[in-house]
Formats: structure tokens, sequence, C-alpha cells
């Protein structure tokens, strides 16, 4: 229907015919003279229509989102638009004919919309007309592109795996399918494809990768959502230092292809010990400073009977230290002491230097030894503001990198055109679930311990450490792997680490159990979540801005109303019963 689109005519297409179709963004009346602004996914054209045009009359009745198509000659325009790349032209209608009529938007069709998420959300077909949004999904294709390129021309081969599985619900809740055919069973979709392309490894394919979808039914949140994209990549006869340099490369060609921007390698690795003891986090945000501090020495000499207890019983007294005692009241230190607290930490206390004099919640406590060794030891200066958190050490860690974050938030310590990549690594091979009792798999049960520590699996978890790293980038976690379990005596004494029993063991993963006897190569991988690579890109601040037709927060989709009821026959043909509370 049209030979040109709205963001390639240029002055040199000046005298040709042209027809373009595209929808009415706006509608100008000015001395008789219509002009239209006639949008597409690749930019916006001006046409003008003359009074003297038969057409006239339909042009001066659209109104916004018509979808039009346009006839005319290109002339060159007399008062110039520099801000469009188009904007040293118009087309002159000769013919206009509308396709389809709109009724009047319920937001605007432009970058700055004054509209609320939830109305974006439940119109999204007209959201997505936004530039802003289309230039999202536009650069996620060309993200999509570049990595399928890159692995391509490492000789990796894409290979779909299973949407509906076996469930093994170990880590977040699976999604249940019903089948129909075998009544009460279920089959489970997709958390990661982890067994499946350890499997392949197995069958010799030595390098796969997968753009796939996965599922878990988990809260949503900023960066998480039900359904998510995972980059999937697993290989052959590698160590950790392989994998991870081939994510490197990978990243190296993304940031390249995507954003014209060249990325320096190698990336910082940093332990999993010192990222929590230092940022509080095993993401660090590597953009600004304000390390976590250690002052268990100097609170133990102090007359604080809280923070002698807690270290007598083996806990630490950390803080964070950030040159804005004036900018913190006490009512804003009490909304840091509920963030606090609602990251694990017992309490929150503060201290000021200001004109030299140590003030704050806990400054009574300190005698002038006390406070000399503390500004010695701080390095601190005057305004600055201390906040401490005396509590087991991962309480303490965890709290105080919540804090760290919303300062640098606050005080606008950020710089948001870096990017910081580094990876974790060093992990935990377990950790301790104090809801159930028991160690479980930091990772998931398939992470190989580091050399050395396989006699630990039955013995010390608490002390074993896993071939296991993750790629962080500005504070998100942007992708996790390792190296995997290859040796079958090896597997088995990590499923009986997390307390398997053969039974369970059998049940849940007979048929993986079973590959690993017919000759199975040392191999790793690593998943990237590619809706949070994106959205990093773009610099978005939340995932919704990147996928098309996102979930909110309560996982419901706004447009279509999913979830919804279904008939008692669809549930009757399943053999399932609604049991009502």
């Amino acid at each position: 229907m049209r030979t040109k689109n709205n963001g390639e005519l240029r002055l040199s297409d000046v005298g040709s015919k042209v027809t373009l179709c595209g929808w009415v963004a706006k509608k100008r009346d000015l001395g008789g003279l219509v002009f239209i602004d006639l949008r597409d996914r690749w930019g916006i054209t001006q046409i003008v229509v003359q009074p003297s045009n038969p057409n006239y009359e339909t042009a001066f009745n659209l109104k916004s989102e018509y979808v039009i198509m346009v006839e005319g000659k290109v002339i060159e325009r007399e008062n110039k638009n520099k801000n469009l790349p188009t904007g040293d032209i118009e087309v002159e209608a000769d013919t206009l004919k509308v396709l389809s009529t709109a009724e009047m938007p319920p937001l605007l069709i432009q970058d700055n919309t004054d509209a609320l998420e939830d109305t974006r959300l439940k119109y999204r077909y007209l959201d997505l007309r936004r530039p802003s949004m289309q230039k999202n999904l536009i650069l996620r294709h060309r993200a999509a592109m570049s990595i399928r390129n890159y692995f391509d021309e490492h000789e990796f081969i894409e290979v779909e795996t299973p949407v509906f599985g076996k469930s093994t619900p170990e880590g977040a809740r699976d999604f249940l399918v019903p089948s129909r055919v075998h009544k009460g069973c279920f089959y489970a979709l997709p958390q990661s494809p982890q067994l499946y392309k350890q499997l392949l490894m197995v069958a010799g394919m030595e390098r796969y990768l997968q753009i796939t979808k996965c599922f878990r039914d988990e809260d949503l949140r900023a960066d998480r959502q039900l359904e998510f994209t995972q980059v999937d990549v697993e290989m052959s006869f590698v160590d950790e230092q392989d994998v991870q340099d081939m994510i490197e490369g990978l990243l190296v060609r993304v940031w390249k292809d995507t954003l014209n921007m060249d990325i320096k390698t190698p990336f910082i690795r940093m332990s999993w010990d010192d990222a929590m003891n230092n940022y509080g986090s095993d993401k660090p945000d590597t953009r600004f400073e304000m390390l976590l501090k250690d002052i268990s020495d100097v609170a133990a000499n102090t007359e604080c009977s809280f923070f002698k207890d807690n270290i007598n019983n083996g806990g630490r007294v950390k803080c964070i230290v950030a040159n804005a005692a004036t900018k913190y009241s006490r009512k804003e230190l009490d909304r840091l002491t509920m963030l606090a607290k609602k990251y694990h930490a017992g309490g929150l206390a503060w201290l000021k230097l200001e004109n030299n004099e140590l003030s704050g919640s806990v400054a009574k406590f300190f005698n002038e030894d006390n406070k000399k060794a503390l500004i010695n030891k701080l390095g601190l200066v005057d305004n600055d503001l201390v906040l401490i958190v005396s509590d087991k050490l991962a309480n303490c860690n965890t709290a105080l990198g919540a804090l760290r974050l919303t300062l640098g938030r606050e005080l606008d310590m950020i710089d948001n055109d870096k990017f910081n990549f580094l990876w974790v690594v060093d992990w935990p091979l377990f950790e301790f679930s104090e809801e159930e009792n028991r160690w479980v798999a930091a990772h998931h049960p398939f992470t190989s311990p580091k050399n050395g520590h396989e006699d630990l699996l039955l013995t010390d978890q608490e002390h074993c450490h896993a071939k296991a790293y993750d790629i962080v980038l500005n504070g998100y976690e942007l992708g996790g792997g390792s190296i995997r379990i290859h040796d079958q005596n090896i597997q088995d004494k990590m499923f009986k680490a997390i307390g398997l029993t053969e039974e369970e063991i059998k049940n849940k993963f007979g048929y993986f159990v079973d590959a690993l006897k017919f000759g199975t190569p040392p191999h790793g991988g690593l998943a990237i979540g590619f809706d949070r690579l994106v959205m990093l890109l773009t610099k978005a601040n939340n995932i919704r801005e990147v996928i098309a037709f996102p979930k909110v927060n309560s996982a419901k989709c706004l447009m279509s109303g999913a979830p919804t009821e279904v008939t008692e026959q669809q549930l009757d043909e399943l053999g399932i019963q609604i049991k009502h509370e």
C-alpha cells in the first residue's frame, strides 16, 4: 500500500511521488492549510493539505489516531524542524483516504504521557504505539539478534526444550498444568531448562543455546515477572574461566550492537564473602563507594550493653558512613530504622559528627577515647552520618546493604551513565533454611563443589563452596551459573546433603541420575535474564517497560483480565474440583 515509511524521506526525495500510511499523531489548521503529523513505527512525516484539495474536508475532520493513506509529492519545507529527521521536507497531499477511524484514546500517544501505569497496561496496545515503547521493543529485538549471531559464530546450537515437564519442587513454586488424559497428574512449566540442557551435554551437543520462556510462581517486583525470558547457555569440557570468558564476549558484543558502546574486559572478580561483607549484597552496585565497616572492636569497649551482649554471642557491629548529617533529621532516621528492621535488623543506631562533636542515639555510651577511636577508624569528617547495626553478621550485612542503596539513591551518588559489570565468585554451595531447618542448595542441587571440597558435602556444609558464579551489573543479578556435577557419586552425595531420600531422588530425578551413568562430560553454563538485560540497556526502571504484555504485581494482566475462572465443563474434563475456603 505504501512506497515509503514515515521516517525515511529527506531533501534528496524532493519532487518524488510517494504513498504513505500511518496514524494521525497531530492535526493543525493554520490559515486554511491543514497540517498532519503522520506517524508509523519509523517516525513522523508532515502532510500538508491545501484548501483546493478535494480531500480537504476529510483532512479537516481527521482526529487523533485515525489511520490514513496519503498520496502526494515531496516538497521542501519553508519552516524546517531540526528536531525531526524528516524535518526538512513535507508531503503535499494529492489524495487522502481514511482507512480506519478511532475513538478518543484514553492516554496520550506520546513519550511524555500523563497516564497512570494501570491505564497504560489496560490499553497496552495503545501504550505500545508510543515511540519510547517501540524503541524499547526494537532494542530488545536487536539484543536477541546480537545474542544469536554471537553464539552462532561460536558454534552453539539452539535447541528447544519441553515446556510441559516434570514437577521437581526445589526453589520457587512450579506452575502446574493438569493433564486431561492422565487425570490427577500434572505437568510443570519450566522454572529453567536446567536438567534438559545438562542432558544435551550428555547427548554430545557440546555447545547449547536457547532464548526461552521460564515460569516461576513467586511474588512480582520491579525486575521480576511470573513468565520471563532467559538466555540459556551450556558448554562441555569447560571450567569456570571458559564460561566467564564466553559470557564476557557476549556482553561486549550486545552492548556494541545495541548501544554502540565499548565495554572493557576482563570484568572484576569479587568473592561472595567480600561482596556480602563490603556491600551487604550478593549483587553489589559498585557505581559508588560507602562500603560497610566492621566496628566491633571499638563497640566492644563502649558502655553500650546491647553492643557487648551481641558481640559476646557471636554477633558483629557494622556501619556505613555518609557525609549527610544535616540531611537526615530524627524523623528521617526513624524512617531508616524501619527500613533496617524490614531487613531483619533488631534496630538502627546512629551518630553524627558536627563541629568536631559526636552526637546521636548511642553517643552517651562512647567516652572520649571511644569517640577518638571511632573517628580514626572510620576517617570521619565534619557532617558525617554513621548508621550502625548490631546483630548477627548476616543481618548486619543485609540491613546495611539495603540502607547503603537507599542513601546512594537519595544522596544522588549513583552515576546512571555507568555500566559496572563484575563476577561474584566462590559462592557457598549450601545455605541453611530456618523455615525447613535443613541445608538447601544455594543455587541448585546440580552445582559442583569446588575442588577439594567434595569431602565436605556430608560433613561440613557450612564451609563447602561451589564452582558457581553470578554476573552482576549495577546492583542487578544479570545471570548466574556454575560448573555442574558430572560424577554420579558426587551427585548422589549432593542429594543426600540436602536431605533427599533414595526414594525422593528416584521419584524427582531418576531419569537424570540414570543419564549420568552413560558417560557424562564435565560441563557448565549460565543463564541470563533477558528481560532484565534489556531493562538495563534501556535504563528503564521496571522490566514491564521492555515486555510487550506484562503482568502487574498482583499477577494479573490488566488488558485481558487473566487469570479468569473457567467453566465447570472444562474442570470436569480435567477431573478437577475447586476447593472453596
